[in-house]
């Protein structure tokens, strides 16, 4: 994995903005199975490697985020770029649309995450307090808050609106790569490279549980969007489903040949896919 951050929120984007599609609208376990997939177009403006990729809610934005401490707008429908969004000083390592698609949130290995107005891509406020890389981010359901994971162990909460560090949330013993929150905002779950995951009460940074069972890095974790189930992928070429509620462990799905780094929900909760560095997709089914 070279030691780079996975992108949780390309596959939480993906899973709201292009599965469904792919699946068969809203009955994807009707499908006999994902379709042959055709490349539209090629997106070529950065000049390192692309680390993170999300579209906006509406579908009609695609952003990215770069090892050229760039990131980047584009038109979804004709993969035009619309603009350039400069001000971190390094690798900018995750990204994500508000709920609103009003604005953009992008983490950064200079130890900052941003807060950019999409529709201009103004600049609205710098966020520090992490004091090593910052790997993830994630708005809350409601667009208030702001998550964020860190080289530095913890996970960070902040307001949105004004930048405004709420807490710190202390407990993971080596580097968390991701966090996403429940759909109805009331949960917290992150990810660590100390093979662990960690469930947090939202609004009072309280650790819920930790959930145990893989045998190593934990890259990527999502909710399922009843918040019923949590998934997590993990170096160990597997992924996990867990029972939100309980944190017992449900499923362990084997099948990847190296690291598996990001995982997401189908719109239904019946399949899951997962990104791996074997270089292949997976979808799995769940349930009948």
């Amino acid at each position: 994995m070279g030691g780079h951050a996975k992108c949780l929120l390309t596959w939480a984007a993906l899973a709201a903005a292009v599965l469904p599609a792919i699946w068969g609208g809203n009955h994807p376990a009707q499908a006999a199975g994902p379709p042959a997939v055709q490349e539209l177009y090629t997106l070529k403006a950065h000049k390192d490697d692309v680390k993170c990729v999300a579209f906006s809610p509406d579908g009609k934005l695609l952003v990215s985020s770069s090892q050229d401490d760039t990131v980047r707008l584009w038109e979804a429908a004709t993969g035009k770029e619309v603009r350039t969004l400069r001000g971190h000083r390094a690798a900018v390592q995750g990204v994500a649309f508000s709920p609103d698609g009003k604005l953009l949130a992008s983490a950064s290995l200079d130890e900052t995450l941003k807060v950019w107005d999409a529709a201009t891509g103004e600049e609205v406020r710098t966020l520090k307090g992490h004091t090593h890389f910052v790997t993830s981010v994630a708005f809350s359901p409601d667009g208030k808050l702001l998550a964020s994971g860190s080289v530095d162990k913890t996970v960070r909460l902040w307001e949105a609106a004004t930048g405004k560090e709420v807490r710190t949330l202390k407990g993971h013993a080596d580097i968390v790569w991701g966090v996403g929150f429940s759909p109805d905002g009331k949960l917290l779950a992150s990810a660590s490279q100390d093979r662990t995951l960690k469930v947090w009460e939202a609004a009072s940074g309280k650790e819920v549980r930790t959930l145990k069972g893989h045998a190593d890095i934990v890259w990527g974790v999502a909710f399922s969007l009843d918040g019923k189930w949590l998934a997590s992928a993990s170096q160990d070429r597997t992924l996990k489903v867990w029972d939100a509620a309980t944190g017992e462990e449900v499923r362990t799905f084997k099948g990847h040949t190296d690291a598996v780094a990001s995982v997401a929900f189908s719109p239904d909760g019946k399949r899951l896919a997962s990104g791996s560095a074997d270089n292949t997709v997976k979808v799995w089914k769940l349930s009948d």
